[in-house]
């Protein structure tokens, strides 16, 4: 049979994407530096997928326009008239996220003609990332400094920001203990900014790109000092009290209230806004440097400095306020109902000032500072929340919640059902948003990655896009379907890795569990991924079997060891609903066995970035393993210690030795793939010799002697007989 020439490049450009020979239009109604960037971002998935760019004629329009009235902020619609596909948004910021939608679909290989109509809204009003900038940072660390070069870099920025527009968050802030010397020379203290002309000029051009990237795509920004702060030159140069000069920036020390300092910080706060127009808001943080300060006069002084410092640059400002830690006059305290009352009737003092731009978020920390635990509200930075904030609804201010996330920065993470019951426990009206970031960690240079070939990130954040991905999507649409995320390894690693998403919302639910089983309070009460805790001591060190002992549970659903050895023995019974330690550890294994059977014929042979992936769902499988022996071994050794039967200590010796192996699989996987890693939770001073100094690195395998110790101690136990 013969072919004519004709027949076979027929035949050929058949076998082409159907996109090579369609030429779009990308038309703007309405244009702005959002509407551009939306475009921009369209037109960049058109070329991937080989689509031809350009004006009439056209097989395919595709049309960007507003439309306020019907669909409301951050809202979208796509449809369809013929072959005009029409991206309509409530504002610019609806405009670009209809637009990320049509691009995602792109990538997920849905031609334009397949390509849906849809409509989106957000849930929450306030979806913001908390970032912590390294220098002059809250935590004094090494494992904090090593990330300046990274943040100076405006590369670093621009792929931060496309990752938060592409994930649905709409808010940075910028978090920083005295962040004024950076962006300005203050014109009544000019001695307070270290820096010389040029090296400020470095510093402005930095902060100025960040937050015109920001606009551009439609993402608030928010400077967020610490209290009370001023520069070390500051002080030198102009301090009236030098008591209370605070030149090493630590945190629980008496707040210097003087006039001098007042005015400063107030008229640091007006030029700033002044001089970085794109910067959206401030935010209030009372409790550090503060000391000897009651609940009153830390508001007041907030009103003083920053609120009249809003007022003063002669525009509108959003604002965040922090609640208050503190109760007392220490810096580190309790809540109270009167300390609620008191900022309640602040924050409401501040909603109808007519410079603030409403509504006012009031943050708390959701279970302190390990919100990746139990999705129930359990505690608050300093204890208890009684219900001041929310009875009456408020009117001026929305409750949000700050996620904080100081349990994993190596391990990927991803539990979307995780999420979801967190959203779902705070749909109520008082309720804008979530932060969602660490104050121990920052998301920029990739310091966990061993050398060994490429892989498709470059910076720490992209390591976690999962993370990102769940906790933006979801909380801009919580009905967002897991096919969603499961596009997203497809499209990364191909149809093998479909998997890949249900592997990880199962093995990487051991953390959740873990937080949820072991009470906590600040940052290095917990480090999940390292099974690492506060000891009596205030190190962090291994959570041995003793310390599941004797730690009470967060969620009050959980039974710890000791109580559940101790009713069992009163002949007591737990109510269906109980997480018992054996049903506990039914769980782990049950979940990492069908986690290790969804990755396992994936071949990751070819693609590095993909073996990291499936080896960070093996390794929280086998920590869940780990914690499941741990956990029968300590509940079989609090039984031998006070009933007796040495089969219970046979049993709490074979438990701990089954810990052992689990934990030596994690070190197999881990040590080829990961350093040493730098942790801010092993001591917070900065040293010369640090980068030297190995010991103050993490790696699972360096707790192994810990974790074997386990074993030495049940073999060694003794029953103690009450008679």
């Amino acid at each position: 049979m013969k072919f004519s020439l004709l027949t076979l490049i027929g035949c050929w450009l058949g076998l082409l994407p159907f996109s090579l020979a369609q030429r779009v239009a990308v038309r703007t109604a309405n244009p702005s530096p959002q509407a551009v960037y939306a475009a921009e971002q369209l037109k960049k998935a058109l070329r991937e997928h080989h689509y031809t760019l350009g004006s009439e004629p056209v097989e395919y329009s595709i049309l960007l326009k507003l439309d306020a009235a019907t669909f409301g902020p951050e809202a979208y619609s796509i449809s369809r008239n013929g072959k005009t596909l029409s991206i309509t948004g409530g504002d610019g910021r609806g405009l670009i996220y209809g637009s990320l939608s049509v691009a995602e679909d792109l990538r997920n290989g849905v031609g334009l003609p397949q390509i849906k109509t849809q409509n989106e809204r957000p849930a929450f009003a306030f979806r913001a990332i908390k970032f912590d900038l390294p220098w002059d940072t809250y935590r004094h660390s090494y494992a904090l400094d090593l990330h300046s070069e990274t943040c100076r870099d405006t590369t670093y920025w621009k792929a931060f920001l496309d990752m938060m527009v592409q994930n649905r968050f709409n808010a940075l802030s910028l978090w920083n203990l005295h962040p004024y010397p950076f962006m300005i020379r203050p014109k009544n203290f000019p001695a307070a900014t270290p820096f010389n002309d040029q090296e400020l000029k470095e510093w402005q051009t930095l902060f100025r790109a960040i937050f015109r990237m920001a606009h551009e795509r439609a993402i608030d920004t928010y400077l967020i000092p610490f209290n009370i702060f001023t520069s070390p030159e500051f002080s030198k140069a102009y301090n009236v009290n030098p008591a209370l000069n605070n030149l090493t920036h630590h945190h629980f020390i008496d707040g210097d209230t003087s006039e001098i300092v007042k005015r400063y910080t107030r008229e640091c706060v007006t030029q700033v806004l002044q001089e970085y127009p794109e910067l959206t808001g401030f935010g209030l943080t009372l409790g550090e440097a503060m000391g000897g300060m009651t609940p009153q006069q830390r508001e007041n002084w907030m009103k003083a400095t920053i609120i009249e410092g809003m007022r003063l640059a002669g525009r509108k400002t959003k604002l965040i306020h922090r609640i208050p830690f503190s109760s007392t006059t220490g810096s580190l305290g309790i809540t109270s109902i009167d300390t609620e009352k008191l900022t309640r009737k602040s924050i409401e003092s501040e909603g109808v000032l007519p410079f603030i731009e409403g509504p006012i978020w009031a943050d708390l920390k959701y279970n302190w500072s390990h919100a990746h635990s139990t999705p129930k509200l359990v505690k608050v930075h300093g204890g208890k929340l009684y219900d001041t904030y929310f009875v009456p609804d408020p009117k001026l201010y929305k409750i949000t919640w700050t996620a904080r996330n100081e349990d994993f920065f190596c391990l990927r993470w991803g539990v979307p059902d995780f999420v979801r019951a967190h959203l779902a426990a705070n749909r109520q009206s008082y309720v804008g948003g979530y932060f969602l970031g660490s104050e121990t960690y920052i998301p920029a240079k990739d310091y966990f990655t061993k050398p060994g070939g490429p892989v498709d990130w470059k910076y720490a954040f992209e390591r976690q896009w999962l993370f990102y991905k769940l906790w933006g999507r979801l909380l801009y649409n919580p009905a967002t379907p897991d096919a969603v995320f499961k596009a997203e390894f497809t499209r990364r690693y191909g149809p093998s890795a479909s998997g890949l998403l249900e592997a990880y919302a199962l093995a990487s639910s051991t953390p959740l569990r873990l937080a949820s089983l072991f009470d906590f309070t600040w940052d290095f009460s917990l480090y999940s991924e390292g099974m690492m805790a506060h000891d009596a001591k205030k190190n962090v060190a291994y959570i041995s079997a003793d310390r599941l002992l004797s730690q009470p549970v967060l969620d009050p659903d959980y039974v710890s060891a000791s109580d559940y050895v101790k009713t069992l023995a009163g002949g007591g019974r737990f109510e269906p609903t109980k997480i018992t330690p054996p049903k506990l550890a039914q769980m782990l294994e049950q979940d990492g066995q069908k986690a290790l059977q969804l990755v396992k014929t994936i071949n990751t042979s070819a693609n590095r970035s993909l073996q990291y992936e499936v080896a960070d769902v093996q390794v929280w499988a086998n920590l869940g393993f780990h914690l499941a022996e741990k956990l029968k071994g300590a509940v079989a050794l609090q039984t031998y210690r006070t009933q007796g039967g040495e089969g219970n200590k046979q049993a709490a010796v074979k438990h701990l030795e089954a810990a052992l192996r689990y934990w030596d699989a994690v070190v197999a996987l881990t040590r080829p793939l990961y350093n040493d890693m730098p942790l801010v939770h092993f001591t917070e001073q900065k040293g010369t010799t640090w980068e030297q100094n190995e010991t103050l690195r993490f790696h699972w395998e360096k707790l192994r002697g810990d974790v074997a110790n386990d074993v030495e101690i049940a073999s060694h136990a003794v029953f103690h007989s009450e008679k």
